[in-house]
This record gives structure tokens, C-alpha cells and sequence, in this order.
């Protein structure tokens, strides 16, 4: 069993010498065959020649056929006879076979013919007088020259193909080598980018040939890989993060309980704390991996505006009533429409709409209407604002505005989150400075 040529160098490589091989044999073959055939005339043209070149020599007398002089090169290589009818005039002394032929050809039509086993071709020219023939002469030739020729050829042209054919290998060799040595680099850099250091691009410029395209491609490819483990690394940290409150306040109350014995209704306290919490980890599971399959492009549904901002107000209800803290609503119309599934624009608007909640004095309102081909949610509350230094960086992981000393510690990671998923599907959100919290979330709405 032949073993496959695995490197596409070495496929290449074997297709070019194969191609080139196939066209060197039709040229071999072809070449020979016309060379043969060149030959084949030449060797009936001299033979022709010599013969014809005998009939001014011969004369006729009373009607009868005649030699003048005797023949040229009579013996030798070109032997000649001369034939009156069947009656031989000049016969040289030669293989008898040659004789036999020559008599064959001088009785019968043919013009030449090739004697077996003595290499000499054979041409009869009639001799012709006044319209009537009276003779014919018969002129030889050797073909041992000719078939030397042709062998000649014939090994000489195998010979330069076979030379021929191995330097276009190598030279084909060298070339592919050096054409394909910029993408063994660039695979084996890929490869080590990305494994240690995703940052790393090649950086080629717009592409124009096939390396740039490729340059181009491998760097999409490393974009893409990176930015799925920046995805990955930013869920797990988001997680870990958004999780540890919770836990923590789970933790506690478990422990508080088992200290010391406690009445019924302490410990039933104590389980809707546990309860709350649960659901809050619940709502940050599914805001993190709602966050996760926004960024990798899930299919999205629609929902209204209106069952969107109602599932929101009753999800931060309790944070509401815990701050006394009023929430209204204002739809402009019920029958607007978010270009995002129900889940998905409750994550956006949750974290916002809990923060407001926690930082307003005594009112949060909600409103939405519809902006060209978007839907602009408005939370406005009568707290202390955002600072005009803190509108941007309240929505970095980690950063919380300088009104949030008072509030319990939290890993500041809520706005963040909800600017991410807004912008996941085309949205966005801002915090607008001055007195009274104003956050302002665009989402695109279904035309």
C-alpha cells in the first residue's frame, strides 16, 4: 500500500512532478514518432533518389531496353539492378534475399518495401518510353543508420526528460519551500499566541494576496479566541463576585441559628432571609448567563415595554419597601415593543431600577417611549445623583458612585452588567449628572 504525501508541500510537490511528468511523456513520445516518421521519408528519398538518378543512363534499342553505362554504387550500401520486363539487365551480387525482393518488385506494383533481417529498404522506378514501360530499376538503401538515429534519439530524449523532470522537482521543491515557509511561521505563531499571549496580531494591513488574507483570518480567529476567554474569565470573576454577598449573608443566618435555640417566628426570619438571598443568587445567575449568551449572538424574541417595566417594579418591590421608597411607572403607549426576549430587558433594567431604589429619598420613577427605532427607558429618582466624575465610571466592575458610602458593601458589579447586556443587543445606557438620579437605557424596539 502507497503511503499519501501528508504536508500539502509535499502534495504540491508530487502534483506539479506528475503533471510535469505526463506532459515530458506525450512530448517524448510524440517527438519520437515524429522523428521516426521524418526518418522513414528520408531513408524512401534517397532510395528514390538513387534510383531515379539511373534512368538517364539507360537507352533503348528496337524497342528493347538498354543499359548505357554501368550503374553507379552498384554494390555497397545502395545496391542497384535493372530489370527489362522479368529479364535482369544488372544485378549486383548481394544477399540473395535482397535479389529476391528486387525481382518481386520489378514483376509487381508496389514501390518499395522493406527486406527482413537485412535492414535494407528497397524503391523500384519504372523506366518508361514513349507511354510504355519497359523496365524497372530497383535502388536500396541501408536502414541501419536511420534505426541508429532513432535509438539515439529516442535514449537521449528520456534521458533529458528524466533530467529535466528533476530539476523542475527541485526547483518546484525550493519554491514551494520558500512560498509556504511564511505559513508554517505564521500556524506555529498562532499557535503559540494563542496559548500564552492572546494580545499578540499579526497585523498585516488590509489584505491583497493570499499570505494577508490568511494574516487576516488567523487574526480574527485570535480576536475571536480571546475575546471568548475574556468572556469566560469575566463570568467566572463576575460570578465569584456577584455571589459572595449573598453567600455570605446565607452563611450568616445559618450560623446565627445554630448558636442558639430560637422561637418560631425567629426562625422564620431567619429562612425568608435565607429565601431572599437564595433568589437574589438566582437573579445573578441568570443576568450573568444571560449576559454570557448575549455575547455570543442567541437568537433574540420581543416583548412590551409595559411587561417589561412591571416585572421590574414587582422584582424590586422589596428593596422599595425597605427604603420607603415609591415607584411609579409612566408607559406612553402599552403596545410598545423591545426587540429582546422578556428575561433579557428585566436583567437591563433590574440593576438599575434596584439601584435607584436604594439611593432615592422617597420616589423612583419609570417611564418609557419610543425613540425612532428605539425604546428609551427613563429611571429617575429624587436622591443625591450622580456625581458629573462618577457618570462613566459607575459602570466599570468594581466602581461604586461616591453617594454609595452609606449603602451596604456590594461588589459594584450591577450597572456594569446591565450596560454590558444592553449593548449585547444593541443598546445602551448612561447616567446623567447632577441632582436626582437620571439613568437613560436605549434598546432597540421592533419596527
Amino acid at each position: 500500500m502507497i503511503a499519501r504525501p501528508r504536508g500539502i508541500r509535499s502534495r504540491l510537490l508530487l502534483a506539479t512532478v506528475l503533471s510535469v511528468g505526463a506532459t515530458m511523456c506525450v512530448l517524448v513520445i510524440g517527438f519520437n514518432l515524429l522523428f521516426a516518421h521524418r526518418l522513414d521519408a528520408d531513408a524512401t528519398d534517397r532510395a528514390r533518389a538513387r534510383a531515379t538518378a539511373q534512368l538517364p543512363a539507360l537507352t533503348t534499342s528496337h524497342g528493347q531496353l538498354a543499359v548505357g553505362e554501368a550503374p553507379d554504387a552498384a554494390v555497397g550500401d545502395t545496391p542497384i539492378w535493372i530489370f527489362a520486363g522479368d529479364r535482369s539487365l544488372e544485378s549486383p551480387r548481394v544477399d540473395p534475399a535482397l535479389t529476391a525482393a528486387a525481382h518481386a518488385l520489378a514483376r509487381g506494383s508496389s514501390r518499395t518495401t522493406d527486406v527482413p533481417g537485412t535492414d535494407v529498404r528497397l524503391y523500384a522506378a519504372p523506366v518508361v518510353r514513349n507511354g510504355r514501360r519497359l523496365g524497372t530499376v530497383v535502388a536500396g538503401v541501408s536502414l541501419a543508420a536511420y534505426e541508429q538515429a532513432q535509438q539515439t534519439a529516442l535514449v537521449a530524449s528520456i534521458v533529458l526528460c528524466l533530467l529535466l523532470l528533476a530539476v523542475i522537482a527541485a526547483v518546484a521543491g525550493w519554491i514551494l519551500s520558500r512560498a509556504l515557509r511564511p505559513v508554517s511561521t505564521m500556524t506555529a505563531s498562532a499557535r503559540t499566541w494563542s496559548e500564552h499571549d492572546l494580545d499578540h496580531r499579526f497585523n498585516q494591513g488590509p489584505p491583497h494576496d493570499e499570505l494577508t488574507e490568511l494574516a487576516d483570518t488567523l487574526d480574527q480567529l485570535l480576536e475571536r479566541t480571546a475575546d471568548a476567554l475574556r468572556r469566560e474569565q469575566r463570568l467566572s470573576a463576575e460570578i465569584s463576585h456577584e455571589l459572595r454577598t449573598p453567600l455570605a449573608r446565607i452563611a450568616a443566618e445559618a450560623q446565627l441559628g445554630l448558636r442558639r435555640d430560637r422561637n418560631m417566628e425567629e426562625y422564620r426570619a431567619a429562612l425568608e432571609a435565607i429565601e431572599r438571598n437564595v433568589r437574589a443568587m438566582t437573579r445573578i445567575i441568570d443576568a450573568l448567563l444571560g449576559a454570557a449568551r448575549a455575547a455570543v449572538g442567541d437568537r433574540r424574541g420581543f416583548c412590551s415595554a409595559l411587561q417589561v417595566v412591571d416585572r421590574v417594579v414587582e422584582t424590586t418591590a422589596d428593596v422599595a419597601r425597605a427604603r420607603g421608597v415609591t415607584v411609579t411607572t409612566d408607559i406612553a403607549a402599552p403596545e410598545l415593543k423591545v426587540s429582546a426576549d422578556l428575561e433579557l430587558a428585566c436583567r437591563i433594567l433590574q440593576p438599575v431600577v434596584d439601584n435607584a431604589c436604594r439611593y432615592a429619598r422617597s420616589t423612583v420613577t419609570v417611564a418609557a417611549e419610543r425613540d425612532r427605532h428605539e425604546l428609551r427607558f427613563t429611571i429617575c429618582d429624587d436622591g443625591a445623583g450622580v456625581p458629573a466624575a462618577d457618570c462613566e465610571r459607575i459602570f466599570q466592575p468594581g466602581i461604586r458612585g461616591g453617594s454609595a458610602a452609606a449603602e451596604p458593601a456590594g461588589a459594584g458589579l450591577g450597572l456594569p452588567l446591565a450596560r454590558r447586556l444592553a449593548e449585547s443587543i444593541g443598546g445602551t445606557i448612561t447616567a446623567a449628572p447632577g441632582p436626582g438620579g437620571a439613568f437613560v437605557i436605549q434598546l432597540p424596539a421592533v419596527r
